[in-house]
């Protein structure tokens, strides 16, 4: 069995590969290097070079190639190299038909426990999303208490913010429901931890990258210095980083992205060198249900899972284009059964799902004009 073809695909809020093999066989994995996702697309047309007329089996070997046939590293390259990796998984696992997480060393759980992407702009609509989040079944859910103008609040005024949001999804949600709370690196460490010590109180289940992701020493470091957990690493592309920022004391939860973090095999590295670490992974998604998928095939197979980012925008009409063999059950995912990743493109809806990429420049400034943190 040979690789044949490559096509690259722009779709919805990003970039698809689909690899066909001469036996008929093909397979789809996309990016999460949402910010750039032509950029991701010229590489792959680089890739193809090499990997027409490859055993797709290979999956290793190819990551490794990919990875080193240029000594450039950064994330619209391993955004390519995840989009390629999870494709050849999907191939791999129709070849034998079984269901990627089988080939992974099968399951080490049923179902996939999810955190709801949720929240309001005010503490009575924060409520109301807790409470509809439980309400349909979720143990877990995921906010943003700091607003985008935060840089132009007073310290005092944001961190009273993030309290009131915080304080009602608390109430709403009881003691039996997770808070994560996201805050889009917009803090400075001082900020973080004086916020982390504010909603202490709460008990939420970790503050997910609160600073800027230039220094993976200074993400360490906050979570040395608080008793409150934290969660980062959705803008990390390799094992290495994961490692350095592990060995230098943080965080607990480890936040790799499947589809931007060298795709299954590598993020299944990731979860090892955090389970030695005694970390748990909480695994970034949220550009929809070809990334849903493949998240799931890994968080079937880790023993230090514990739970998946989720939007019901993957249950939106935009995403028809998806044909999946998984569904929702309230805050869980059965593990698929299908052979591969248990997604296919329906073809016919392709052109009726224009390409409309995130990144639309739109960088913050503040009151003074100057530039903001960008999200």
């Amino acid at each position: 069995m040979k690789i044949e073809q490559i096509e690259s695909l722009l779709i919805g809020n990003g970039y698809v590969v689909r690899i066909t093999t001469d036996t008929g066989l093909t397979g789809i994995g996309q990016t999460a290097c949402w910010g750039y996702p032509t950029a991701v697309q010229s590489i792959v047309d680089v890739f193809k070079e090499y990997l027409i007329g490859q055993n797709p089996l290979r999956i290793e070997h190819h990551w490794q190639h990919l990875y080193r046939m240029a000594p450039f590293r950064g994330t619209a390259i391993m955004g390519a190299v995840s989009a390629v990796d999870i494709a050849l998984w999907d191939i791999k696992g129709k070849h034998f038909e079984v269901p990627v997480w089988e080939l992974l060393g099968g399951n080490v759980r049923d179902k996939i426990r999810l955190h709801l992407l949720s929240g309001g702009s005010t503490p009575e609509d924060n409520f109301n999303a807790a409470q509809a989040a439980v309400a349909e079944g979720f143990t877990a859910i995921k906010f943003d208490p700091i607003k985008t103008d935060c840089h132009d609040k007073g310290q005092a005024r944001m961190i009273q913010t993030a309290v009131e949001l915080t304080a009602a999804a608390r109430e709403a949600g009881g003691p039996d429901l997770d808070l994560i709370i996201e805050l889009h690196r917009k803090l400075t460490p001082m900020v973080s931890l004086a916020l982390a010590e504010a909603l202490k109180p709460f008990h939420v289940f970790f503050l997910e990258d609160p600073i800027q992701i230039d220094s993976i020493s200074a993400q360490a470091h906050i979570a040395q210095k608080s008793t409150v957990p934290f969660g980062n690493g959705e803008r990390f592309v390799s094992i290495w980083e994961f490692r350095e920022l592990l060995e230098q004391g943080g965080p607990q939860y480890l936040r790799p992205d499947v589809a931007l973090a060298g795709g299954i095999s590598h993020c299944k590295k990731i979860a090892a060198i955090g389970e030695a670490y005694h970390c748990a992974v909480v695994t970034h998604n949220f550009l929809g249900p070809l990334t849903t998928a493949a998240s799931l095939h890994l968080d079937a197979s880790i023993p230090n899972f514990i739970t998946q980012e989720y939007t019901k925008g993957d249950e939106a009409p935009h995403n028809a284009v998806y044909r999946c063999a998984y569904k929702r059950e309230g805050g869980y995912i059965p593990i698929p059964q299908t052979p591969g990743l248990g997604v296919e493109l329906d073809d016919g809806l392709i052109e009726q799902t224009p390409y409309k990429p995130i990144n639309n420049a739109s960088t913050p400034l503040r009151a003074d004009g100057s530039v903001s943190y960008a999200v």
